[in-house]
């Protein structure tokens, strides 16, 4: 926890308290439904809430702003940007139901009411969204066109409308691969100084 408080040092109580919960309920859901690997269980606010909140330094939430989380797994980076913008509305989709329902479970332990997870696929999602985020679903060429039309006109942030990915290594030929106009890098090495961050990225993709 010392460490989330290094990088985001105006929590709430609230949301100090719904963050040190999430280690103890990842623990417990893992031994029933494997979501995560052991070896990140371990280190689970740096690998994995640290860095799904990554995507705030790159891009800050505004109130009532809608933020689709595809291929979201056990919740990630959905449930930790949830937390830290409980005025947003988050709805995560994975293909795979039995970690929708670790989603569901742990956002219901932790009181979040800005939280929806559905067992579907992105392209059967409804409605339109700000912002689309993920982690390393697949390759960017293959993603886009899941959710190119699940994008509102009007944008009010500082990023236009778009995706905001997490990604690691070099992503200079799946950029290249992907066709996409006026993509930008954010090296979260910038932003956190843990090793585990040297080689990981957020990427930004306007909708097109």
């Amino acid at each position: 926890m010392k460490n989330l408080l290094r990088y985001f040092p105006d929590l709430s109580e609230t949301q100090q308290e719904q963050f040190a919960q999430l280690p103890k309920l990842y623990a417990e859901w893992n031994d029933k439904i494997n979501v995560i690997s052991r070896k990140d269980i371990e280190n689970l606010l740096e690998r994995h809430v640290i860095h799904s909140l990554g995507i705030a330094k790159v891009q800050a939430f505004k109130p009532g702003t809608q933020v689709l989380d595809v291929g979201t797994g056990g919740g990630y980076p959905g449930i930790p940007l949830a937390i830290l913008y409980p005025e947003s509305e988050f709805l995560l989709v994975d293909s795979i139901g039995k970690k929708i329902k670790v989603v569901n479970e742990v956002a219901s332990a932790l009181g979040l009411t800005n939280v929806r997870g559905e067992h579907m696929r992105a392209e059967q999602v409804e409605g339109d969204f700000h912002f689309v985020v993920s982690r390393a679903v697949t390759r960017l060429a293959n993603f886009y066109p899941w959710v190119k039309d699940k994008f509102k006109k009007q944008s009010n942030h500082q990023h236009k409308n778009g995706i905001l990915y997490l990604k690691g290594g070099d992503l200079s030929d799946e950029l290249k691969e992907s066709k996409l106009k006026r993509i930008k890098s954010y090296a979260l090495s910038e932003y956190f100084q843990e090793e585990f961050f040297e080689t990981k990225q957020v990427i930004y993709v306007p909708a097109q």
